[in-house]
């Protein structure tokens, strides 16, 4: 009990470590990195929690594709730190009162948790129940019947976001030829082909 306390407090503070890193650092590619650290600590929460799959799919999924997917698109772009840095203070007031709403929430939340813990015991058990199948199989079942409408916007959205960095990363550059599908399938024997009769001894 001891010893899973110590983790949880460790893989806890690293994550939140971590997490201010991701918003407070200058260097997109350090904030990639830190966003990283949080993911693989979040991973160990599960993992004590006893969600081994969440776990997994945490490491393989976010850690292995879009995080990584994330430090491509931020190294691709060529984002000029100095520029970032010289607006910076105009998004504070939007930033603070996020911040403050989010604070807010939290403490009531906790406040929730102090002064009414009967609240706890509305809340509705997992379907099916954890003891009875495994941890994949109940979220299988959950996901793919209750939740299975959720779970395609959330592909629809990583979709749309992939789309979007192909869009900012693709740049076409002046004295480079590109191939035309388009044009290669309409042309025709008059457009492809030039006939020019050379008289005899005025050739190259």
């Amino acid at each position: 009990m001891i010893l899973s306390s110590l983790f949880f407090y460790l893989f806890s503070a690293v994550a939140i470590g971590a997490a201010v890193m991701v918003v407070g650092s200058r260097n997109p590619v350090h904030s990639v990195l830190f966003l990283i650290l949080a993911f693989f600590n979040a991973a160990g929460l599960f993992v004590l929690l006893g969600a081994e799959f969440l776990a997994m799919i945490l490491v393989v999924v976010y850690v292995g594709a879009v995080a990584v997917l994330f430090l491509f698109v931020v190294m691709m772009l060529d984002v000029d730190f100095t520029e970032l840095r010289e607006g910076f203070l105009d998004y504070l007031p939007i930033g603070g009162m996020i911040g403050v709403i989010l604070l807010v929430e939290l403490l009531a939340v906790l406040a929730g948790w102090v002064f009414a813990p009967e609240v706890a015991a509305t809340l509705p058990e997992p379907t099916p129940a954890i003891e009875t199948t495994s941890n994949t199989a109940a979220i299988g079942a959950v996901l793919y019947t209750r939740y299975i409408y959720f779970f395609q916007v959330a592909g629809l959205i990583l979709l749309v976001a992939m789309i979007g960095a192909i869009v900012l990363t693709l740049r076409h550059k002046a004295n480079v030829k590109r191939q035309s599908i388009a044009d290669q399938v309409a042309r025709t024997p008059a457009t492809a082909i030039e006939v020019r009769d050379v008289e005899s001894g005025q050739g190259i």
